[in-house]
C-alpha cells in the first residue's frame, strides 16, 4: 500500500501522476486528505480522497509519496500526522517520495544529509547536507526526489521501480501509456 498524501494547495500533476501510474501497475495505492476528505489543489482542481489522514494505518504500508505545491507542502510539514508517516517509513525502511517543493520537508527533518536528491529550483537550500542533482526524478536509498510538475512521469515510474524492484514493470508501464523517455 501507497499513501499520497494531499493538503491543501498540493500540485496537481505531481499528486496524480503518481496515483495514475502505480495504479496502472497493479499497486494498491491511496489518496489520504490531510485538510479534509476533498482536497484542493494549486490550480483549484480539488479531488476526492480515499480517506483521510485519520483513517490512515501502517497496516501493509510499503511507501509514502509527499507531492509539492503551495500551500500545500507547508500543509503537509505542519501535520503532526504526516510527519509521523514520514518518521515511520524512514525508521523502517519504506519508499519515501518527494517532489518539487516537499524534499524539503524531507531535508528540514535530516533525512537528506548526504544523498543524491532533486527538488524545484529554489529550494535547494532548504535540503541540508544533500547533492542536488539536476534531473527529473532522483532515486537514493529509500528516498526518491523529483524536481517538479515537469518531472512528474519520470518520478512515478522511478517510484514504481523502486516499489517493485523492477525495471521490466516500470518500462511496460511507461510503454504502455506512451511515454517515450523512461
Amino acid at each position: 500500500m501507497v499513501y499520497v498524501f494531499l493538503a491543501k494547495g498540493f500540485e496537481e500533476l505531481e499528486a496524480l501522476a503518481p496515483v495514475d501510474v502505480l495504479r496502472r501497475a497493479g499497486i494498491e495505492v491511496k489518496t489520504v486528505g490531510v485538510t479534509g476528505k476533498r482536497v484542493s489543489g494549486s490550480h483549484r482542481i480539488s479531488v476526492n480522497c480515499d480517506i483521510t489522514i485519520k483513517d490512515a494505518t501502517f497496516d501493509n504500508l510499503d511507501g509514502i509519496i509527499l507531492p509539492g505545491g503551495m500551500p500545500g507542502t507547508l500543509n503537509l510539514e505542519n501535520d503532526a500526522t504526516v510527519q509521523y508517516f514520514i518518521d515511520f517509513a524512514a525508521k523502517n525502511d519504506k519508499l519515501i517520495g518527494a517532489i518539487c517543493a516537499a524534499p524539503s520537508i524531507l531535508g528540514h527533518k535530516g533525512l537528506l544529509q548526504g544523498k543524491n536528491v532533486t527538488c524545484y529550483t529554489g529550494f535547494e537550500k532548504e535540503l541540508a547536507g544533500a547533492h542536488v542533482l539536476d534531473r527529473p526524478a532522483v532515486r537514493d536509498g529509500n528516498i526518491i526526489t523529483g524536481w517538479g510538475a515537469g518531472g512528474a512521469m519520470d518520478f512515478a515510474l522511478l517510484y514504481l521501480e523502486a516499489l517493485t524492484q523492477s525495471d521490466t514493470i516500470a518500462k511496460k508501464t511507461a510503454r504502455s501509456m506512451r511515454y517515450g523517455s523512461y
